[in-house]
């Protein structure tokens, strides 16, 4: 998390400023505007408050036309909206709760499974969730400019049991294309290296940032690339997101989405089958669908495994196999993502 002033840290000097860069400067970042735009309750402007003094809210305007006007539990208002519940201790809702301090390899270089490694590219997001894993990541210490890659290069350089660099933040897309493009340059020199992955959420809340920049940074790639989305919601899914998905496929990036299960937003089978019909239009494969991290703030949005295995099990005898997203829990120290199995419902 960065505050706006940092955002324009990401231009090159005397580059013109894209339209996305304009959106990102231009989101909402105060409760009160928040509160306007939506026609909301001015009660929920205190909570609201409070809670983002310690996670800041950031929303961006194209993102909250989504929303439905005066509807405090939109599905999408609740990913984004600072609530009293955030403030409130919860057993076994920490900081850290993936380990990821212990995964640092180098400055800005986590490796938690084998052949494969993350690159913290920047702090900065288009949109804060409110659920997020690294809501307390210390950016500061991990993040930079090139001195700080240059240390994350030289490790995955040296480590040749390492095929895949994941791009992740914050959100990769933050970084304008021409950094963008040298920190790929360099990835793809290192031989082993065989694929690029990048983690990003921009396309759904920003969907302007798929430009022709972009674009012409994608085509320049000597790598295979990979973009995981990250929807929760059908009604995320507009035509401004079909476009941007359209773009990406066209420049050859293969497209998959991750969720996360949130109580009150998506824990719905009807939702989640929808999600996955809205994503196979725009040629996105469900993939994962995480149950919430435990992260300090975010109990209020927690569902049960078994609550979670049923709505997979519902799913799966509603829809194709490939529009079945996998139920997993990322646990610290083990080898891969655990698979959680689905309760089918009970024959008739």
């Amino acid at each position: 998390m960065i505050t706006a002033s940092s955002h324009t840290r990401q231009h090159e000097p005397n580059a013109p400023t894209a339209r996305w860069q304009t959106e990102m400067a231009e989101a909402i970042t105060t409760p009160e505007a928040l509160v306007a735009a939506l026609g909301l309750d001015q009660k929920l402007i205190a909570p609201a408050r409070a809670a983002a003094a310690s996670f800041r809210l950031r929303v961006p305007r194209s993102y909250i036309a989504r929303m439905r006007h005066g509807d405090p539990t939109d599905p999408l208002l609740r990913q984004i909206l600072p609530v009293e519940g955030e403030l409130q201790d919860a057993a076994e809702y920490v900081s850290d709760p993936l380990g990821e301090h212990a995964a640092i390899r180098a400055p800005g270089l986590l490796q938690k499974y084998r052949g494969r490694a993350l690159i913290i590219t920047t702090s900065a997001c288009a949109v804060h969730c409110r659920y997020c894993f690294r809501r307390e990541f210390p950016y500061s210490e991990q993040t930079g400019d090139a001195p700080r890659w240059s240390a994350a290069l030289a490790e995955l350089a040296a480590d040749n049991s390492l095929e895949e660099v994941i791009l992740s933040g914050g959100d990769p897309l933050s970084l304008t294309d021409s950094r963008l493009r040298s920190l790929t340059d360099a990835l793809s020199e290192i031989p082993h290296i065989r694929r690029l992955r990048v983690h990003t959420r921009q396309p759904v809340v920003l969907p302007s940032r798929v430009d022709a920049g972009l674009v012409g940074w994608l085509r320049s790639l000597r790598l295979p690339i990979v973009f995981v989305l990250h929807a929760n919601h059908p009604n995320e899914i507009d035509s401004s997101v079909r476009r941007a998905c359209e773009t990406l496929r066209a420049s050859g990036v293969t497209l998959l989405n991750q969720s996360v299960l949130l109580r009150g937003v998506n824990d719905d089978v009807e939702v989640l089958a929808e999600l996955s019909r809205r994503l196979f239009d725009v040629g996105t494969l469900p993939y994962y669908l995480h149950v919430l991290d435990r992260v300090r703030g975010a109990a209020h949005f927690a569902v049960s495994d078994l609550e979670a295995r049923a709505l997979v099990g519902e799913l799966a005898s509603r829809l194709s196999g490939y529009l079945v997203p996998r139920l997993v829990r990322e646990i610290y120290g083990a080898p891969a993502k655990v698979t959680l199995p689905p309760q089918f419902p009970a024959a008739n």
